[in-house]
C-alpha cells in the first residue's frame, strides 16, 4: 500500500509493565522466568501460526483489496448526494466492527450534525438487534426514499438480519415501487448462500465477503469498509495501518519485541493463574465501542469446550467492557478489592482532537478551584493513571495500549493487533479460534422454533424440553 505524503507513521505503544512480577509481586505478577521456562512452547506456537497464515485469509486483507477499495470509494461518492441515511442491517461482526470504527473516527455526535458539517456524507445507523421498538423507532426518523440499506450476511441465513431485510424490502416496495432496488446494497458471499441469489435476481449492488473470512475478523473487508466509506472515513489508511501492524508482527519472532505475541502470552499465563476475566477499558469515548467489538472477538474465538485434539477443557476468558472515566464510579471498586480473577486492559489516547480548558472559579473553595487552569484532557489521563496506580497497589494485573492519536492509520493497527493476538491465544490454548459451535447451536434452535423447513426433528426435541414449573415463577 502506498503512503500518502501527508501521513505520519504513528505507531501504537503496548505497555505491559504492570503485568510483571517486578511491580505486582511473585504471587500475582508474571515473571520473565515463567515466560522463559515456556519459551520453547511459545516459539512452537509462533511457528505454527506462521505456517497457518495461508489459512487465515483475513491476514491478507491489508494487501489484496486495492481494486475493491476503489470500487467502494467510487460507490460511496456516487451515492452520498442523494442519500440522507445509510442503515446497516447486520449483527455480530457485521455490526460491531462498523460501530467501533464509526465511533472512533467521526464526530461523536456525527448524526446530529448538519450534512455540510458531515462533509456531505449520510447519517449512519446500525441496526444490530431485532428489538421491535428500536426497529420501528428508526423507521420513524428516516425517510426510506432518502435512505440506503446495507444488508450484511455472508450466508444469507442469519435470521435476525434477514428478518430486518424482509421488513425493509416490503417497506421500500410499498413506498417506491420498482425504484426500491436503488436503496439496497448487499454484502455477502460471492458464490454460496441465500443473499447472493436474492441480490443477483433483484440486481442489487453487491460487495463480497472473501471466502475464509469469518464475521468477527471481517472489519477490514467490505463488511466494515463500505459503512466506513459511507461516513467519509479514509479506508485506505485503515488498511495501511493494518499492514503496518502486520509487518511489525511478522518481522519480530522474539516475544519481547512482538506486541501480539507478548500480549497473548501474558493473557495466557494470567488465565492459567486463574485470571478468567479480561476487562477492556478505553479512556476515550471515541474508543468506547472497541470494547464491544473486542468482546465478540475474544469470547467467540477463545470460548471453546474442546481442544483441537478433542480434549474437553472449557477454555476462555470472559471479556467485560468498561469505559474510563465513567466506570471508575461503577466497576473499579470491584477491580481493586474484589476477586483476583481479572486482567484490566486500558486503551489510552495521547492527543485528543480537541482540548478543553477548565476555567478558574470559586477560589474560596479549594476542593473545586484547584481544577482551574487544567484541561479535561489532563483530567482524563490523570484519572487513567490514578486507576492504574490503584490497581498496582492492589496487585491487580493491567496493561495499556496507547494510541498517540486516533486516526484511520492507528485504528487499522489496533484492529489488526487484536485479531492476531486472538489467533495466537488460540494457538496457546490449542483450540480452534475460528469456529463457533456454541453459536451455531443457538442458531439452529432459533431456526427450529421459527419453523424453518428442514429443522422438524430439532423442533420436536425443543418442544419436548422440560416444562417450567409454576412454583418457580413469581408473580403478584
Amino acid at each position: 500500500m502506498s503512503k500518502s505524503p501527508e501521513t505520519k507513521e504513528i505507531s501504537l505503544q503496548v505497555d505491559v509493565n504492570y503485568m510483571m512480577s517486578e511491580y505486582l509481586g511473585a504471587r500475582e505478577g508474571i515473571s520473565r522466568e515463567e515466560i522463559q521456562a515456556k519459551n520453547q512452547e511459545f516459539q512452537e506456537a509462533v511457528r505454527h501460526l506462521k505456517n497457518k497464515r495461508s489459512e487465515m485469509v483475513w491476514r491478507d486483507l491489508p494487501y489484496n483489496q486495492d481494486q475493491v477499495t476503489e470500487q467502494i470509494i467510487s460507490f460511496a461518492r456516487q451515492k452520498k448526494d442523494a442519500c440522507e441515511n445509510f442503515v446497516v442491517l447486520g449483527i455480530g461482526g457485521s455490526a460491531l466492527g462498523p460501530m467501533a470504527v464509526q465511533q472512533a473516527l467521526n464526530h461523536l455526535y456525527y448524526n446530529e450534525l448538519p450534512k455540510e458539517q458531515r462533509g456531505g456524507w449520510p447519517r449512519i445507523y446500525i441496526l444490530d438487534n431485532v428489538d421491535p421498538e428500536r426497529f420501528t423507532h428508526l423507521l420513524d426518523i428516516v425517510d426510506p426514499a432518502k435512505t440506503l440499506f446495507n444488508v450484511i450476511t455472508k450466508s444469507g441465513s442469519t435470521s435476525e438480519t434477514m428478518a430486518q431485510f424482509l421488513i425493509v424490502v416490503r417497506l421500500l416496495r410499498d413506498r417506491l415501487g420498482d425504484a426500491y432496488k436503488e436503496h439496497v446494497v448487499a454484502t455477502t458471499d460471492a458464490v454460496k448462500g441465500n443473499l447472493i441469489k436474492i441480490a443477483q435476481t433483484e440486481n442489487y449492488p453487491l460487495f463480497y465477503v472473501p471466502e475464509g473470512v469469518g464475521g468477527r475478523f471481517s472489519e477490514l473487508c467490505p463488511v466494515g469498509l463500505l459503512p466506513a466509506a459511507m461516513a467519509g472515513i479514509d479506508i485506505k489508511e485503515l488498511l495501511r495501518g493494518a499492514a503496518y501492524m502486520d509487518q511489525w508482527i511478522e518481522s519480530k519472532d522474539e516475544i519481547w519485541e512482538n506486541p501480539a505475541y507478548l500480549r497473548a502470552v501474558l493473557h495466557y499465563l494470567a488465565y492459567r493463574k486463574g485470571k478468567n476475566i479480561s476487562v477492556m477499558m478505553p479512556y476515550a469515548d471515541s474508543l468506547k465501542y472497541f470494547a464491544d467489538w473486542y468482546a465478540q472477538l475474544w469470547a467467540e474465538s477463545l470460548g471453546k469446550r474442546r481442544t483441537l485434539a478433542g480434549e474437553e477443557i472449557f477454555a476462555g476468558q470472559t471479556p467485560v467492557k468498561a469505559l474510563g472515566v465513567t466506570d471508575q464510579h461503577s466497576q473499579v471498586q470491584l477491580y481493586t478489592e474484589g476477586p483476583f480473577d481479572k486482567v484490566i486492559n486500558f486503551l489510552s489516547v495521547g492527543q485528543f482532537r480537541n482540548s478543553v480548558v477548565i476555567p478558574a472559579g470559586y477560589e474560596d473553595i479549594p476542593a473545586v478551584s484547584f481544577l482551574g487552569g487544567h484541561t479535561l484532557n489532563e483530567l482524563m489521563e490523570v484519572e487513567r493513571v490514578a486507576t492504574e496506580y490503584a490497581l498496582v497497589q492492589a496487585s491487580r494485573l493491567n496493561a495499556t495500549i496507547l494510541l498517540p492519536e486516533v486516526t484511520p492509520f492507528t485504528i487499522g493497527q489496533l484492529i489488526y493487533l487484536f485479531e492476531v493476538e486472538t489467533a495466537y491465544a488460540g494457538e496457546l490454548l490449542k483450540i480452534d479460534a475460528f469456529d463457533q459451535p456454541g453459536v451455531e447451536e443457538g442458531k439452529n434452535a432459533t431456526y427450529a422454533l421459527m419453523g424453518r423447513p428442514g429443522y422438524e426433528e430439532a423442533r420436536a426435541k425443543l418442544n419436548a424440553r422440560p416444562v417450567k414449573e409454576a412454583k418457580y415463577i413469581l408473580k403478584n
